[in-house]
């Protein structure tokens, strides 16, 4: 015996319900609903009643779900629960490419605008619109002035030294 008030379910074997049993109580259970049913409808239509049940499980799965729809005082009683979380309709795939924009959070909305700037961004410096582009261009274009006006010294140096080897050998 445990001592204390509470009884410690760790290391005690496990019980498990045998899958017969499981199977004997749904019978019952059906069978249970079954005769609240033939209770529940006219006492003319029993015969008729019997006949549908074994022809079909259709019918009684609509009555089971109005059961359901409607107990107690919900039935007399229309409650709007703002906190409820609806369940969601099944849509088709069309509609939910159309929906995503929509569906977007605001960081997600804003990544997006960012990426699309980035991008315009990219494209007007590219065309060499953008200050940062324009400083760019003025740079290159100084660093190729330089490199002609040195290539064209090291040309000079070059043709100087050529006349000096040609001049002085002969």
């Amino acid at each position: 015996m445990p001592r204390g008030k509470y009884v410690n379910h760790k290391g005690r074997n496990r019980n498990f319900t045998n899958p017969e049993e499981l199977e004997a109580q749904r019978k019952k259970d059906e069978e249970e609903k079954k005769w609240r049913k033939t209770r529940e409808g006219d006492s003319d239509d029993d015969d008729e009643d019997e006949d549908n049940e074994e022809e079909g499980e259709d019918d009684s799965d609509e009555s089971e779900s109005e059961d359901e729809k409607a107990k107690g005082a919900q039935s007399v009683i229309q409650i709007q629960n703002p906190n409820r979380v609806a369940k969601k309709a099944h849509r088709k795939v069309d509609d939910v490419g159309a929906d995503e924009e929509a569906q977007l959070t605001r960081r997600e909305k804003e990544e997006l605008e960012k990426q699309r700037a980035a991008a315009a961004y990219q494209k007007r410096h590219a065309e060499g619109k953008t200050a940062q582009a324009k400083a760019d261009l003025a740079r290159l274009a100084i660093i190729k002035q330089h490199r002609a006006e040195a290539a064209a010294r090291r040309e000079a140096e070059k043709r100087e030294k050529d006349a000096k080897t040609k001049g002085g050998d002969s």
